[in-house]
C-alpha cells in the first residue's frame, strides 16, 4: 500500500482523529445476526440480504464501506452433521471469542478451542479446513449514507487472516496495518475486493480515504447502535432435544453456511487480472445495487 496514501489519510483526519478506538485495537492486537440487512459474498457476489432475503446485488468485483463496529474477536461455530439445503439443525459447540466454549453449550467439545480437534487445520469435510468454521462479524455502512442501513458483513477465515498481497490486506492484517499508523478503522473508507486467485469468495482490503468529517457523528453514532451491536454479536438458537425434527434453523447456521460451504482455498496459477476502474466519486454507492425483480 502506498505511504502516501496513508499519510495523506492522516492529515485528514488530523482534526477529528483523536488515536485509536476500542475496536481498532481489539482486532489489530488479538457474533450473531439481528435478523436484519446483512452484506453476503455467497457466490463470489456482494449480495443485500434483508430479512433472510436477496434484494440486490453489486456486479463490481469490490465494494466500499465504513467499518462502523467489529466484534473484537472472531467467533466458530461447529455443526455435527454435513450441511443440506434446507435442513434444520443447530450447531453442537460455540464460541463467542474462540478462545473457549460459550456458556450456553451443553457439550463442549474441547475446554478450550486451540485444543479442540475440530479446529485443527484438516479436520473439515475432505480433509480441508477445519470442522469448526471461524468468522469474524462486523457491522458496516455505505459511504454514500452513513446514515442509512447499518449491515452485518461476516467474514470467513479465509477473508480474515493471511498477508498483504500488492497492497491489500486480509481483515486482521489491514486493521493491524491502521492501528500501526495510528488509524481508528471506523475513520476510514475501505475498499473490499474478491480476491481473484482465490477458488472459494475471498475478500482482501485496502484504505480509500479518510471519511468525511461532517460524518464524523453519524458513524459514531450508527457504531453505538443497536443494529451495530447485534450484528457483531454471536447468537444461536437451541433447539429442545425433544422438538428437534421441527427445529427452527440456526441464524448462524444459515449465515456459517450461506458465507461457504467450500473447503478452504487452495491457491492455483491463474492469469493476472485487470485492475477494476475506480468508481467516480460522485456516483452514489447506493446506486450500485442492481435491484431484484
Amino acid at each position: 500500500m502506498s505511504n502516501d496514501l496513508i499519510l495523506a489519510i492522516k492529515g485528514q483526519l488530523a482534526n477529528i482523529q483523536g488515536g485509536v478506538d476500542d475496536d481498532t485495537r481489539a482486532v489489530a492486537g488479538a457474533g450473531g445476526n439481528n435478523g436484519g440487512k446483512r452484506i453476503s459474498i455467497k457466490g463470489g457476489v456482494f449480495r443485500k440480504i434483508v430479512g433472510g432475503k436477496e434484494v440486490g446485488t453489486v456486479e463490481d468485483r469490490y465494494m466500499n464501506v465504513i467499518f462502523v463496529k467489529m466484534a473484537h474477536n472472531p467467533a466458530r461455530t461447529f455443526y455435527s452433521q454435513s450441511y443440506k439445503e434446507g435442513e434444520k439443525i443447530s450447531p453442537v459447540c460455540w464460541s463467542s471469542d474462540s478462545k473457549t466454549p460459550d456458556e450456553g453449550v451443553k457439550n463442549p467439545q474441547a475446554s478450550k478451542c486451540e485444543v479442540c480437534p475440530n479446529s485443527i487445520k484438516g479436520s473439515g469435510q475432505g480433509g480441508s479446513g477445519t470442522a469448526c468454521r471461524l468468522q469474524w462479524r462486523t457491522a458496516v455502512v455505505l459511504p454514500g449514507d452513513p446514515s442509512g442501513d447499518v449491515m452485518q458483513l461476516v467474514l470467513p477465515a479465509t477473508s480474515c487472516f493471511g498477508k498483504e498481497d500488492g497492497g491489500k490486506y486480509p481483515f486482521r492484517a489491514y486493521v493491524q496495518m491502521l492501528a500501526n499508523n495510528n488509524i481508528s478503522a471506523s475513520r476510514v473508507v475501505t475498499r473490499m475486493a474478491f480476491d481473484t486467485k482465490s477458488p472459494v469468495p475471498k475478500l482482501l482490503f485496502s484504505p480509500v480515504d479518510a471519511i468525511n468529517p461532517e460524518h464524523m457523528d453519524i458513524v459514531l453514532s450508527q457504531g453505538r447502535s443497536s443494529e451495530a451491536e447485534n450484528a457483531v454479536k454471536l447468537t444461536v438458537f437451541q433447539q429442545d432435544e425433544s422438538d428437534a425434527p421441527a427445529a427452527k434453523q440456526s441464524e448462524a447456521y444459515v449465515q456459517a453456511k450461506a458465507i461457504s460451504d467450500e473447503p478452504e482455498p487452495v491457491l492455483r496459477e491463474v492469469k493476472k487480472p485487470e485492475a477494476p476502474t475506480p468508481a467516480s466519486d460522485a456516483v452514489d454507492v447506493i446506486n450500485k445495487w442492481k435491484k431484484k425483480k
